[in-house]
């Protein structure tokens, strides 16, 4: 029974019999038309709004290309002003989807679209939708970022447009956008995202899955009120990136991205001008980097044997790496990390990240710094502009655990432009520890315009959190904890200016600050070491 008392079958049966008339315009039922086994035509009255993409010719049966019978299934619903667009059970080998405005693409149980091979089987020219032309400011973000027509599904300047259903999307044909891939992502007739949306409102993703999305599996981009629930994505590179967009809910999805970040706000420069995204929630989300592809989806959930000493896995939240535009009103709460990179902040290319708030985050197993808040100066963007501002920044109730020893979390800005105002209270980080003197003794390059990660200073000298460049931070009831013994201390700093912290907990003997060119420093209440308050410090350890 759905939601406005519509039985099953009466749903079905109306997906089934309804149509267009091409001398009317208006929602007719199509007589003779074929139907599914399942489903007797006098079963139910018709209900207009409803597009069996059968009824247009779709077979379903995994070998006939399927995506101009579809089209024309999505035709005829925006023909007459919307309506929804049902995919029953079966596998539907598609180029390019085109959604237009008013439209829901229903995905049943048992139906999967397939993103087809080019040349798909038995034909010799075609593909997906062209990539569109270059634009003047394709430069400043990756290429599958500037382009959205090649894609599995795609729209335009769309509203009132949302994809449900219990079905899969199966990115089967999708390039990855890399490099050295055949064929490559800008070959002509080549997609690589399973779904890209560009400049459109009032947008809806919810309950289906998504089994190799290529570079994108969800790309949306100048997307404004968005809602993102209940979906299983099992990828090979991004999962969900919300680029430059406002207003958007995410809640209750799965993320295995081994290769890529699982959900990734941006604010690239993509749209030709900087445009910040704002007012998401993140909530309620489980992502991941250490499965295979697909054994999410079946329940294996079998280990990724990945490459020694080439990379490690990915698969988390991070707010950037494209960042002109900024970040704002930002929340990201309840969601679990495993065998993946930790929480990241990064403003690099001139953006303001202001207003977030981070709690209740569960992580194990991190192959990154579980925190990782950094301003660069890459400027990958417009000349004229300038390094940006990351401050107002609260981060509570995190539990992380065995996370590798090399990278502590991390605050760092870069001289002359601040991270401030960042409190992170109620937090227990375990690392694997084993730090030497040799780690202790490190002096971690600037890499003002490097690329952001955790990895880019090097192994540092700090077990707990490494602070560079940093004004106004608050820690309070935080404890660092390492299943080895670890020689750095917990916090090491320089170049901050007043930093409060609040019963700060460790094992016992263990160092707890390196301090240098450290100013307004204060730490009280901590039953391990003794309460200290220096106006000015060049060179400190205690």
């Amino acid at each position: 029974m759905f939601s406005n008392g519509i039985t099953r079958k009466q749903f079905l049966t109306g997906m089934v019999v309804a149509g267009v008339s091409s001398a009317s315009g208006l929602a007719q039922p199509l007589h003779n038309a074929p139907m599914d086994a399942a489903v007797s035509a006098g079963s139910a009255e018709p209900m207009p709004g409803f597009f069996n993409v059968r009824v247009f010719g779709a077979t379903g049966d995994g070998k006939t290309l399927d995506s101009p019978a579809i089209n024309k299934a999505i035709e005829a619903a925006a023909a007459v002003g919307g309506g929804t667009v049902y995919v029953p059970a079966g596998n539907y080998s598609c180029y390019s989807l085109r959604l237009k405005s008013s439209i829901s693409l229903y995905l049943d149980s048992g139906a999967t679209v397939v993103a087809a091979d080019v040349p798909h089987e038995g034909t010799t020219s075609g593909g997906y939708d062209p990539a569109g032309p270059p634009q003047p400011w394709e430069k400043f973000q990756d290429y599958g970022h500037n382009h959205w027509h090649n894609s599995l599904l795609w729209g335009e300047d769309l509203h009132d447009v949302s994809i449900f259903g219990p079905g899969l999307i199966w990115g089967k044909g999708l390039s990855r956008g890399e490099v050295n891939e055949l064929p490559h992502a800008e070959s002509p007739g080549v997609a690589n995202k399973a779904i890209a949306l560009k400049n459109c409102r009032n947008v809806i993703l919810r309950d289906f899955s998504i089994l190799m999305g290529g570079h994108f599996a969800v790309l949306l981009t100048g997307v404004d009120n968005v809602t993102i629930d209940g979906l299983k994505i099992d990828t090979n590179r991004d999962g969900i990136d919300i680029d430059c967009c406002k207003n958007v809910r995410v809640s209750n999805c799965t993320v295995n991205s081994p290769w890529d970040d699982a959900i990734c706000p941006k604010s690239s420069f993509a749209l030709g001008y900087a445009r910040a995204t704002e007012n998401v929630t993140i909530t309620n989300c489980y992502v991941t980097g250490i499965y295979d592809y697909g054994t999410v989806l079946d329940g294996t959930f079998r280990r990724m044997q990945y490459p020694l000493l080439v990379r490690s896995p990915v698969g988390r939240i991070k707010c950037g790496t494209e960042s002109n535009g900024g970040f704002k009103n930002i929340t990201v709460s309840n969601c679990v990390f495993e065998g993946c990179r930790g929480f990241a902040l990064e403003t690099v290319d001139g953006a303001q990240i202001e207003d977030i708030t981070v709690t209740n985050l569960t992580m194990r197993d991190l192959v990154h710094s579980p925190i990782f808040l950094r301003l660069g100066a890459r400027m990958r963007g417009p000349q004229d502009a300038a390094p940006g501002v990351l401050k107002r920044v609260m981060i509570s109730n995190i539990v992380s655990s065995n996370a590798v020893s090399q990278y502590p979390s991390i605050i760092s800005g870069i001289s002359g432009s601040m991270v401030e105002d960042i409190q992170i209270s109620d937090v227990y980080l375990q690392q694997k520890g084993g730090g030497t003197k040799q780690w202790a003794a490190l002096q971690p390059p600037e890499k003002a315009d490097g690329y952001p990660e955790a990895t880019m200073f090097g192994t540092l000298p700090a077990q707990g959190f490494f602070l560079r460049h940093a004004r106004n931070i608050q820690f309070s009831n935080v404890e660092i904890a390492t299943l080895k013994s670890d020689e750095r201390p917990l916090f090491w700093m320089q170049d901050v200016d007043g930093v409060d912290l609040f019963r700060v907990k460790a094992a016992p003997q263990t160092l707890g600050f390196s301090l240098h060119a450290v100013k307004r420093f204060r730490s009280f209440g901590s039953r391990d070491f003794r309460d200290r308050t220096t106006d000015t410090v060049d060179n400190l350890e205690f």
